[in-house]
């Protein structure tokens, strides 16, 4: 079905292959496999739960009525978080359905509102679409200050520190100080971004920007 496609890439490697696939990833979809999609999966876990990659849609597809991710997630549940290897909060970092209609929607939706981000000054920039309103920025502030090292989730624009190649600089820009400690949570606050009461209907949004590239292994 690939073989001849231009997107299709050879690697000698396997750890250079992983890297590729998340470095040039937006989302990342596993299907039913073996020791290899487990391996490519908790890779993208890893990068993301440990912040050094940035947050994406991970998304497991199993066919109708199928209970092969249900069985991994079983696993997870009584191996790792019963065993508080993970926290309760990491099981938001992935989605697990048989509807590949619910797949597509989950990785679209999360490019609703949310565009990208990137460290600027020491601070956490979220690009998005639209701002939250007033309500919903206390909101947001009230329910996620445990995220944050310093001060509070504020509005902003396009830094005169940021890099001048940033993209999209009439983007409104959500800054805060996170605490490089919570990914997970982070994935949560761009959920809510992305549910915000504020935002038009999908009807009446505008064309979605393409994000741009994730950032892989962010620094200070």
């Amino acid at each position: 079905m690939m073989s001849g496609d231009p997107k299709l890439a050879y690697f000698r490697y396997f750890f250079s292959r992983k890297l590729m696939f998340i470095k040039e990833s937006n989302a990342v979809a596993l299907f039913p496999g073996g020791f290899g999609t487990h391996d490519e999966a908790f890779e993208a876990l890893t990068l993301v739960q440990t912040g050094r990659a940035d947050p994406m849609p991970i998304v497991m597809i199993d066919h109708p009525g199928g209970t092969y991710w249900r069985r991994w997630e079983a696993f997870v549940h009584e191996a790792l978080l019963a065993e508080a290897m993970i926290s309760p909060d990491d099981t938001s970092l992935y989605l697990i359905t048989d509807d590949v209609n619910a797949a597509v929607s989950h990785i679209t939706t999360f490019y609703r509102n949310y565009v990208s981000m990137r460290f600027v000054d020491r601070q956490l920039v979220l690009r998005i679409r639209q701002a939250p309103a007033a309500d919903e920025l206390d909101r947001l502030n009230a329910d996620f200050q445990d995220i944050l090292a310093a001060d509070i989730i504020r509005i902003g624009s396009a830094a005169e520190s940021e890099p001048r190649d940033a993209p999209m600089p009439e983007l409104p820009r959500l800054v805060l100080h996170f605490n490089r400690n919570s990914a997970a949570r982070l994935r949560q606050l761009i959920d809510r971004l992305n549910a915000l009461d504020s935002l038009p209907q999908p009807s009446n949004l505008p064309v979605p920007i393409a994000p741009a590239p994730p950032h892989y292994a962010p620094t200070p």
